[in-house]
């Protein structure tokens, strides 16, 4: 599904070129998950930026399926996230001036669903937000609204998914429930997940795990899990 193949970055400062990614490879299988794990500042939310094709590499190229992003326009690269990702972010997101409902409709619009308004509530009903519908962002509490964004980031059915510390903002009791939940989906919809997160806990729940230590890979491991 996703292949990272050398990937580098450097940005420019003053006279020298610092790199914040330094020749990151790897295969991701369909249905599969990884987690990518570092300290701050070691190039987890670049490198996800890039596989997500919203910065591009100084070098090195990423390939969802068999198609090379960064041999793509910049409009090519539009339509394949529109068709292929979902984000989950860890400050949620969502649009102030919409309802949950209209928040998790929206993707759909955009690919021009003439059901979004029936799949947005099916997909917040799932979610445990079936009263909440016509709430506001503010209305919500911080669980619930990382939950309409989990619903947003599912709703269009996405090959790829990708989350940038999907708990970060929770408190630990709230991101357990918001972690089952996200997995939960997942598996029932064989979703590719990719997240970054400090929290070992979540990584382990994953199918891989990466660590990144001043933009290098200085691990990648197939996590062993219980079958429950």
């Amino acid at each position: 599904m996703l292949t990272a193949n050398k990937l580098s970055k450097q940005v420019k400062t003053g006279e020298t070129n610092l790199t914040i990614l330094d020749d990151i490879s790897f295969e991701l299988i369909e249905g599969r998950s990884l987690a990518i794990l570092g300290e701050s500042g070691s190039g987890k939310t670049t490198l996800l930026g890039l596989l997500a094709a919203l910065d591009t590499p100084t070098s090195g190229t990423v390939f969802l399926k068999k198609t090379s992003l960064f041999d793509c326009t910049e409009e090519q690269r539009a339509q394949l996230r529109k068709d292929n990702l979902g984000f989950i972010f860890q400050s949620f997101q969502l649009i102030d001036g919409l309802t949950a409902l209209e928040n998790v409709m929206m993707p759909l619009e955009l690919k021009g669903d003439k059901h979004a308004q029936s799949k947005a509530e099916e997909m917040l009903s799932k979610v445990g937000l079936g009263e909440r519908f016509s709430h506001y962002a503010n209305q919500l509490s911080g669980g619930e609204q990382q939950r309409v964004a989990i619903a947003r980031a599912f709703v269009t059915q996405p090959k790829l998914l990708l989350a940038d510390e999907p708990t970060g903002n929770l408190d630990t009791a709230t991101g357990e429930k918001i972690i089952e939940l996200m997995f939960n989906l997942n598996k029932e919809l064989n979703t590719t997940l990719v997240l970054v997160t400090h929290d070992v806990h979540l990584a382990a729940k994953c199918d891989e795990s990466m660590t990144l230590s001043g933009g290098k890979m200085i691990a990648l491991n197939e996590n062993v899990r219980s079958a429950s």
